[in-house]
């Protein structure tokens, strides 16, 4: 095969893969040869033949660009596809009206105002102010006693939950709540765990009291102690996922299970995405001595995932007593939005059972039903299925990502749905 026969097939084939989309510029016959480590003649002629075979095109003084024909098949693909989604009652997305927007600018402003500590990398475990806060935070609302030396910053769970898995030894068994929890569960099957779920006697224990299945139900305290117990006397790690604690209203919120067991084998983890934005990826986890004392040895097998910038804009954001005011201002938000769009759903679906969840988030609907359930994206509607069967439905919305505005149009989407 000659030279420029293999060059018209490695870009041929960018082409088709769509690694290189319609529209996009070629490099000139110079810059090509030089990256290719060909002649001109080479580059020009394997240029001439994707022009003839059509899938570029020559703009006179311009150059060679990726012909548009690819770009039709994208649109019928697209058309073809399902229909772009108008109410997302599935995601859990923030309400632009939860948030102040221009208050975390003005954090974020003076964070890359501090020219000296953004010229190096940072720390691997994480600014040590914001570990420093967070030792503060998470000890007057959740008395998870720790100093900042035991706490490790991440972008998402994901990247902890790899650091911790890197650091676990045994790679026994792990248990999870149920099998929604696909992320964590490959995560741990990938590092060599044998997964299994509702498994009490297993070596670690994944839980989200606060957020124990799609529902959003919330750990009784008999069963926290109960689990505490077994798990020291079974000598268990117990991961407590701490996700939507502050969204407790079933009287006094429970304590976390990293207080009740007072921290010995309990690897306590959390975030700020339900407080704060989706978007902003800082997650932290605390380990137990034992594993802090081996990550601080390993230290340099680890990389900071987390924005150095969005560290130390979180930090004084939180010092400054804006997450309090932001939790305070969200609980409301949040369980009033549920409230009012609970209320239209009783209005209007009168054979439907509507109940709120124990962390006020959610509604959860039972409503008989004939279609199949692909009906709710092709009229633009996103649901959470808990259960079909029988005739009855029973799914649950989560309202947060639609505006108010929009509820009304949404409960009319719904009624052409489920009717």
């Amino acid at each position: 095969m000659s030279k420029y026969d293999e060059l018209y097939n490695i870009i041929k084939k960018e082409i088709t893969t769509e690694q290189l989309l319609p529209g996009a510029k070629l490099p000139s016959i110079r810059k090509a040869a030089a990256i290719y480590g060909v002649s001109r003649t080479t580059v020009q002629n394997a240029y001439f033949a994707l022009a003839a075979d059509g899938f570029i095109i020559s703009e006179p003084q311009s150059g060679y660009y990726i012909a548009y024909k690819k770009a039709k098949k994208t649109e019928e693909k697209k058309q073809t596809g399902k229909r772009n989604i108008l109410y997302d009652f599935k995601s859990g997305n923030a309400d632009k009206n939860s948030f102040e927007f221009n208050l975390w600018r003005r954090y974020m402003k003076n964070a890359l105002r501090q020219d000296e500590k953004l010229l190096s990398y940072g720390e691997v475990q994480g600014e040590y102010e914001l570990r420093d806060v967070l030792s503060d935070y998470i000890r007057e609302k959740r008395n998870v006693i720790s100093s900042p030396n035991r706490i490790v910053i991440g972008t998402g769970h994901q990247s902890l939950l790899g650091i911790l898995c890197s650091l676990i030894d045994e790679k026994g068994t792990v248990s999870f709540p149920d099998k929604s929890f696909v992320q964590g569960a490959s995560l741990f099957g990938d590092y060599g765990f044998d997964v299994k779920y509702r498994y009490k006697d297993a070596d670690i224990i994944y839980v989200s009291p606060s957020h124990m299945n799609k529902r959003g139900d919330v750990m009784p305290n008999r069963r926290r102690i109960e689990l505490v117990e077994h798990s020291s006397k079974n000598k268990s790690l117990i991961i407590e996922d701490d996700y939507e604690s502050d969204f407790q209203y079933s009287g006094t919120p429970a304590p976390s299970l990293h207080a009740l067991a007072g921290g010995g084998n309990v690897v306590y983890i959390s975030s700020f995405s339900n407080l704060l934005l989706p978007s902003i990826r800082i997650s932290f986890m605390v380990l137990t001595e034992e594993l802090a004392e081996k990550y601080e040895r390993e230290l340099y097998k680890y990389n900071q995932t987390a924005g150095k910038t969005e560290q130390i804009a979180l930090s004084q954001y939180i010092r400054d007593g804006h997450l309090k005011a932001q939790i305070r201002k969200t609980r409301r938000f949040y369980t009033t939005k549920t409230k009012n769009f609970a209320a239209l759903l009783s209005e209007e679906f009168k054979n439907a059972k509507i109940e709120i969840s124990e962390n006020a988030l959610k509604i959860i609907m039972r409503i008989p039903f004939s279609k199949s359930l692909d009906v709710f994206e092709e009229n633009g509607i996103a649901v959470l299925t808990e259960s079909y069967e029988n005739g009855i439905l029973k799914m649950i919305l989560n309202p947060s990502a639609v505006n108010e505005d929009a509820f009304e149009a949404a409960i009319q989407a719904l009624k052409q749905v489920l009717n």
